[in-house]
């Protein structure tokens, strides 16, 4: 049985990756769920081996499945990004290195959105949307800054949160269907504001990252992260 995709004229391996990343999308297969087998996917649409072979090394490349030798193909977590960077839980990051975590919250509130930010969540000005402002601590040192709006048709249940007990990004990731995210880094001072809550000068350099994540059809969060420069830093590998 051939799946629709190929009266669109895709080539082989590419129904079979529209196929499963469509399922994907629907929430069909939850992260960590095992998906159909290659002898599967090769009886259902009439092809080789070869062919399932590749759209299944092109998801896994995208981040979107994990294939363990023996076992099968499993649904990733879908707060892996495809490139080198990953979203992480910053109480994970610090539990990490053996130190403490602690949060302060500023404020965890409903708003009115304005012109900007509802065209960053896809929801008409003045809609109300979800606020939080908290600063993370590392062993009693501030280190980040985050503040966040949430879409509530994306996390109804975010304001009743304790958010000194779990981070936002551990509960979204949790409580909504994460499929892409953007970022945007840059090295730039932080607000009077910002540099208060840190416990910095206005003149510091700060790490800033502006991150936004998607469900499949809808905006969930929008979230300013700064980081003093002297605390904070980004580390990768690549493997070519």
């Amino acid at each position: 049985m051939v799946s629709p995709a190929s009266a669109t004229g895709m080539a082989p391996y590419a129904q079979v990756k529209h196929y499963l990343k469509g399922r994907l999308a629907a929430g069909d297969w939850p992260p960590g769920v095992l998906m159909p087998s290659e002898a599967e996917l090769v009886a259902r649409f009439g092809v080789s081996r070869m062919t399932v072979n590749r759209a299944l090394r092109e998801l896994q490349s995208e981040g979107l499945i994990d294939r363990v030798q023996g076992v099968g193909t499993f649904a990733a977590q879908l707060h892996k990004v495809s490139s080198t960077l990953t979203l992480r839980d910053l109480h994970d990051e610090i539990a990490e290195r053996g130190h403490r975590h602690e949060a302060r919250v500023i404020a965890q509130e409903e708003v009115a959105a304005t012109d900007g930010l509802a065209g960053q969540l896809g929801l008409p000005p003045g809609a109300p949307v979800f606020h939080t402002l908290i600063v993370h601590l590392e062993n009693g040192v501030p280190l980040q800054c985050e503040d966040r709006y949430v879409n509530p048709a994306s996390a109804p249940d975010y304001l009743a949160q304790d958010f000194t007990r779990t981070t936002p990004t551990h509960y979204l990731f949790e409580a909504t269907a994460l499929w892409r995210a953007q970022y945007a880094i840059e090295a730039s001072r932080p607000t009077r504001e910002e540099a208060r809550l840190l416990g910095i000068a206005t003149s510091e350099p700060c790490l800033i990252i502006v991150r936004r994540t998607f469900s499949v059809d809808s905006a969930i969060t929008i979230a300013r992260l700064v980081h003093p420069g002297t605390r904070y830093g980004i580390e990768g590998q690549f493997t070519p």
